[in-house]
């Protein structure tokens, strides 16, 4: 299978999750997968909420930002990876001035 992100309508969502700010995202979602790239503006964030699917997998591309998992924060750059699994609630913040870009990829679990 491949999937073609570049291909799919970008939309822009305001305060997901209950966040704060902007973010422009382009999605492939079916019963299994869940792949996102996401592009969170400056000031913005993904409000908390619990993994209900599988784990959350967020691979930064580039920008800055704050991944709170389980109560705890870690920095997100470019190159890293953030896992939350599932169960766990989560929130992601730009800390940044500029785009903090990631691709997620969920894959749905029992």
């Amino acid at each position: 299978m491949i999937i073609d992100l570049g291909k799919k309508d970008k939309i822009t969502i305001d305060g997901m999750n209950g966040g704060s700010g902007k973010m422009t995202v382009s999605m492939f979602a079916d019963e299994k997968y869940r792949i996102i790239e996401t592009a969170i503006h400056p000031g913005g964030s993904i409000g908390m909420h619990t993994q209900t699917s599988g784990d959350d997998m967020n691979y930064i591309i580039s920008g800055t930002g704050t991944a709170v998992c389980g109560g705890i924060e870690e920095p997100l750059a470019p190159g890293v990876m953030h896992i939350c699994p599932k169960g766990e609630s989560h929130s992601i913040i730009n800390t940044g001035e500029e785009d903090l870009v990631m691709l997620t990829v969920v894959v749905a679990r029992p």
